[in-house]
């Protein structure tokens, strides 16, 4: 029931339709049921001990008291030498603001750039939240239908020949949730280059960044210095409930931001932060190098598998850790498949009507977060329940 006194902004924001699959999971699961978790955007390793010991040693500390708006500089020089080794950029550690989570970065990021009525770009399908933080602000989301010939990405020629009188900005992910593609160097060079033409913002999602898979998955920040980019701790890192991210700005939206941030946030988690400290160190990243050698070993095993099964997956994820499937030739709605799926077979996933409208009841994304042999139950029961839909 609707209340009056909310504000009509709260309507037009949707819920996770994911929710209603990951309850029943979860009274099943109750009920003494396996059930096999392929829904969840999260990596199922826990944090690597070294940052977790760098977390206790934090509060043993006593270090529990607000950082600056901005984040320890410790850690903005951190991430700053982060971007130097993996992607050979010079970023000045000034312009790095500490957030909580991604979420909060995308949060500043709207209120510094979003006005009533002004439009930005993005492309459908793709991450619910991204067009609930433009409405927030009363920003038309402007979702652009893209296909796997356009690799599910708002291209630049596509964002040329959408653009409205209203547009005023672009917002990208890279790797993408939820088909995992990436934009190359040409679409980042386009995109900076369509930017100054059109006096335009680009913001982009780069939270899976370090998640890919043999392909060359740049930063936006090698090609201008005047995109808003966004990371996270929470996905390479696996530090999702540490709740802590970063955004790189332009040296002129640093003063701004940080006022924003003082008073939204006042700061992120300081014993978050001092653990993300450890996150860098060279024992911390070959852990996390090895989880990202497991993710692919995962996407090389369930991708056949799927196809096998009867499910059409039409682009190869090069990121992060979702397989977007097609499954409109099954006789089944989004929903209504993964419902079934997960009521007779005990596999959860997610419906692509999640993600958008463009097709979105065609589509269901699976994420390999399960270790190996748990994935090929998972593809077995979802090969039999394809046959007996057939």
């Amino acid at each position: 029931m609707s209340d009056r006194r909310f504000a009509a902004r709260v309507a037009e924001i949707e819920p996770f339709r994911v929710m209603a699959v990951l309850e029943q999971a979860r009274t099943l699961e109750q009920a003494g049921r396996d059930i096999i978790h392929m829904e969840v955007g999260e990596p199922d390793f826990p944090t690597a001990a070294p940052i977790v010991e760098a977390g206790r040693a934090a509060l043993a500390a006593g270090r529990t008291q607000y950082s600056p708006a901005l984040g320890l500089p410790e850690l903005r020089a951190a991430i700053s030498d982060h971007y130097r080794r993996t992607q050979g950029l010079d970023i000045d550690p000034r312009r790095i603001l500490i957030t909580a989570g991604a979420s909060g970065a995308l949060l500043l990021a709207a209120a510094l750039l979003v006005e009533p009525g002004s439009g930005v770009l993005l492309a459908d399908p793709g991450y619910p939240c991204n067009r609930h933080f433009i409405r927030l602000f009363g920003g038309e989301p402007q979702a652009v239908a893209v296909a796997a010939a356009q690799r599910f990405q708002l291209l630049p020629a596509l964002a040329q020949q959408q653009w409205r009188p209203n547009s005023r900005g672009l917002l990208l992910a890279t790797p993408s949730n939820p088909t995992g593609t990436v934009l190359n160097r040409s679409d980042l060079r386009g995109f900076a280059e369509l930017a100054v033409q059109k006096e335009a913002f680009v913001l982009v999602d780069e939270i899976y960044q370090g998640l890919t898979y043999g392909s060359d998955a740049p930063s936006m920040l090698a090609f201008t210095d005047e995109a808003y980019v966004i990371n996270s701790f929470s996905k390479y890192f696996g530090m999702t409930g540490w709740r802590l991210g970063w955004l790189v700005a332009p040296p002129t939206a640093v003063a701004p931001l940080e006022k924003l941030a003082q008073n939204l946030f006042i700061a992120p988690s300081t014993p978050a932060q001092h653990a993300a400290l450890a996150a860098f160190s060279a024992s911390t990243i070959e852990l996390l190098e090895a989880q990202r050698g497991e993710f692919q070993r995962r996407r090389d095993l369930l991708l056949p598998a799927l196809r096998q099964a009867g499910l059409v997956i039409e682009r190869e994820p090069e990121g992060a850790f979702y397989l977007y499937a097609a499954i409109d030739h099954l006789g089944l709605d989004s929903e209504t498949f993964c419902l079934r799926l997960l009521e007779e077979e005990g596999v959860a996933i997610t419906p692509g009507t999640d993600f958008g409208q463009y097709r979105a009841n065609d589509f269901v994304r699976v994420a390999y977060t399960a270790d190996i042999d748990r994935l090929a139950q998972a593809a077995a029961r979802i090969a039999r329940f394809v046959a007996r839909l057939g």
